[in-house]
């Protein structure tokens, strides 16, 4: 019965996920297309923030539970998962020219980020000055994205919108939208990761491969589903920027809230400083690099991904 019921939650779960983000990307879509901020500015922060809610939830309960391996590796395993299965497939259906000033700097933070955890790691533990070094690429992240936002309505300002889009039924309609959607996708995860963990654990899988896996695919479902929605709905740029906010959250925000909450350094184990942290930052520069060179995403990058994202599962789930 307890199976029964634990699987019943788990498809409850998924569910949520995927209703809550086809609102959530309706209303979003709406956000940009009222007020002239680009879909990539509202992807990078607002849906970003929203789908990485999964995972800060559980790292930061985890970290105040002793439960450090899962900590960080839902963090780090979130971000991997990210880039290596969720953006490999919106390279693969959603390839095309890129504007380079438009994601430079976020896939520098981006990289940044990930480059300063991979070398905490080689210390042995995430500490607090880390922490902070990582708080302040947080906060530049902020100031970058108001400052592109100002440029862009500066440059483009706002028209008068005579297509309905500013009625008020249609927004609330779509304000309606993105409570519900944001509600699904954060109720739907934590159902996603509370159930599948529960199954995982009746296997013996230690914490660390539960982080990295199925707890980090799990919290990264919201990030899926926005990201098949939003090829569905042709919108490659809310579908990259989510990733890409969403990522920079996930390493200069969850690690920080969980070590500054339990009081103390995060410990990290040698399995995670040497494969877990090093992955997390090889994927994001196949993911960006070419892409920054060339001006243009491939789908070769995509198949490239996905392939190291699925030997990197298979190599972790022997180490424990």
């Amino acid at each position: 019965m307890n199976v029964a019921i634990t699987v019943l939650l788990f498809a409850v779960g998924i569910l949520f996920v995927v209703k809550g983000g086809d609102y959530f990307v309706d209303a979003a879509s709406w956000m940009a297309e009222v007020s002239g901020i680009p879909k990539l500015i509202i992807g990078a922060t607002v849906v970003s923030v929203a789908t990485t809610l999964p995972e800060m939830l559980v790292s930061v309960l985890a970290a105040t539970q002793g439960k450090v391996d899962m900590s960080i590796g839902n963090a780090i395993g979130s971000v991997t998962a990210n880039i290596g299965l969720i953006m490999a497939l919106s390279l693969i259906f959603m390839p095309g020219i890129i504007k380079r000033s438009d994601y430079l700097a976020k896939s520098v933070l981006m990289l940044a980020a990930a480059l300063v955890i991979v070398v905490s790691g080689f210390s042995g533990r995430v500490s607090l000055v880390f922490c902070f070094v990582l708080l302040a690429i947080f906060v530049v992240f902020l100031v970058e994205n108001i400052s592109s936002a100002r440029k862009n309505m500066a440059e483009d300002p706002v028209k008068a919108v005579d297509s309905g889009l500013t009625e008020k039924k249609t927004v609330w309609l779509n304000i309606v939208k993105f409570v519900v959607g944001t509600a699904g996708i954060v109720w739907g995860a934590d159902l996603l990761v509370d159930n599948g963990s529960e199954l995982a654990r009746l296997l013996g899988i230690s914490e660390r491969i539960i982080g990295v896996t199925l707890v980090a695919v799990g919290t990264s479902l919201p990030e899926l589903i926005t990201t098949v929605t939003a090829i569905a709905k042709k919108q490659a740029d809310l579908s990259v920027g989510n990733i890409l906010g969403a990522n920079i959250l996930d390493l200069t925000l969850i690690m920080p809230l969980s070590a500054l909450i339990s009081g103390q350094a995060l410990p990290v184990s040698s399995a995670s400083a040497m494969l877990d942290l090093p992955m997390c930052l090889a994927v994001g520069l196949i993911a960006v690099i070419p892409a920054m060179l060339r001006s243009r995403f491939s789908r070769w990058q995509g198949f490239l991904l996905l392939g190291v994202y699925i030997g990197y599962i298979a190599v972790t789930s022997f180490i424990v």
